[in-house]
């Protein structure tokens, strides 16, 4: 039966609410980490650096990009309830060397990030959002394409009239062909890329950037569209991102929210998910344990690693990511009995990965089964997901490098329709639903 006959709409609709303003913000892992250092700060989180061991609320970020934060109730040693999530999305990012010239055009080339169908970002209109680093250090905060009077970006595709040629996708969109059209005018006096130099002018007198700036900047390519409620009854929410910047959301206000702590509550936010959990900011980066061995070390441990080991061993964490939901055009993909549906609720993944469960992280069924009992007894309405048919579909998330450092891990979040698209669609009901789910995990014992 759909959670709509069970939920309050009202508070449905509120929290809905609060969410598009997240999602219309968060555009980048850098941005996501600062919507939440200015939330959580605001409901009286501290910084690392100033915690003592008296305060229950403690944050810690690492690199801009990535993100942990407490409450502690009890020694740490006794372990945690943990949610983790990423921040980043599939994208298009530009090259370090990228603008050039060609046939009266200045163009930017570009790099994919992220399993994407590249098709799909094609003749959509796009915003350039990022960071760029002088080389005296100065930072320049970069946002074009946002706001109504902006300019936009494009990557143009060729015409159908001269597109007869029957290719395979793999062959017709190519990566290399991902070329940002930025400019045509010409730069008056000049011969030699006089459009290239008129657009390096605009960007020298409007923002501050030379060309050599590009080389040590951080920028990306989002949709420049904005979220938005979806049908008839407004009962989806359209956005791009939120894989898996909507389980960030969730997990951090369950953070907030939650009431009566039986148990010290984290939530870690990572960056990089999406090609593989590297870095120094991912989920195989080392920043997450420094901030608990910090947190040890205060509350009197001297064995910081065994301790972390303790821990680790009394903690539990739900990898949150989002699943995918069974599309009605498209329902030959799923297994139908094992496939998450519009408007039931959180979906629990006990297993993913691929050809035969190669590269997964599968749940034992003591924790399974700890989860069920919570859920069952809050009246959270929860349901099974696979992530297609055996030998079709198949993905990963945080879990596996979670459950390799000794963590007690399975993987939840809700469903999406066109996940990995420029505007994924997520039922209100799922949304408020997971957050539940989660406020729940992370008070119960």
């Amino acid at each position: 039966m759909s959670l709509w006959y069970k939920r309050n709409r009202e508070k449905v609709e509120n929290f809905s609410r609060e969410y598009l303003k997240f999602i219309n913000s968060a555009l980048t892992e850098r941005l996501s980490v600062m919507f939440y250092k200015d939330l959580l700060e605001k409901n009286g989180f501290i910084s690392l650096n100033e915690y003592t061991g008296k305060e229950e609320k403690v944050y810690y970020i690492n690199r801009h990009k990535s993100l942990v934060a407490a409450r502690i109730v009890d020694h740490p040693k006794y372990g945690f309830n943990i949610i983790a999530a990423h921040i980043d999305a599939p994208r298009i990012d530009l090259k370090p060397n990228p603008l050039y010239e060609d046939e009266n055009i200045a163009l930017m080339k570009t790099h994919y990030y992220g399993g994407l169908k590249l098709y799909q970002w094609y003749n959509i209109p796009l915003a350039l959002v990022g960071v760029v680093i002088k080389e005296d250090g100065t930072k320049l905060d970069i946002k074009i394409g946002i706001e109504e009077n902006d300019p936009v970006f494009v990557l143009p595709d060729v015409l159908p009239h001269l597109d007869k040629k029957d290719e395979k996708m793999s062959e017709k969109f190519q990566g290399e062909k991902l070329n940002l059209i930025v400019g045509s005018i010409p730069l008056e006096g000049e011969n030699k890329e006089p459009v290239k130099k008129y657009v390096l002018k605009i960007l020298e007198e409007k923002y501050g950037i030379s060309e050599e700036d590009f080389v040590s900047a951080d920028l990306e390519l989002v949709p420049a569209i904005k979220a938005r409620e979806v049908g008839f009854d407004k009962s989806f929410i359209g956005a791009y991102g939120q894989d898996d910047r909507i389980c960030s959301y969730q997990a951090i206000r369950a953070l907030i929210d939650a009431e009566n702590l039986e148990k010290s509550a984290a939530v870690i936010l990572f960056d990089r998910e999406e090609i593989g959990s590297e870095g120094d900011s991912g989920a195989k980066a080392r920043f997450y344990k420094k901030f608990f061995r910090k947190l040890l070390k205060i509350h009197g441990e001297t064995d910081s690693e065994y301790a972390l080991d303790i821990l680790t061993e009394n903690s539990l964490v739900i990898s949150a990511d989002v699943a995918a939901l069974v599309n009605p055009t498209f329902k030959d993909v799923h297994d139908k009995y094992n496939a998450a549906k519009t408007g039931e609720g959180v979906a629990l993944v006990k297993y993913t990965g691929a050809r035969g469960k190669s590269g997964s992280s599968e749940a034992h069924a003591e924790i399974v089964a700890h989860v069920r009992k919570i859920l069952n007894r809050a009246g959270i309405k929860w349901q099974v997901a696979t992530l297609g048919k055996v030998g079709v579909g198949g993905g990963g998330t945080v879990a596996k490098f979670l459950a390799q450092e000794g963590f007690n891990v399975i993987d939840m979040g809700p469903g999406l329709i066109s996940m990995h698209s420029p505007y994924e669609l997520v039922s209100k009901v799922d949304l408020y639903e997971t957050y539940l789910a989660f406020k729940e995990l992370l008070a119960k014992r």
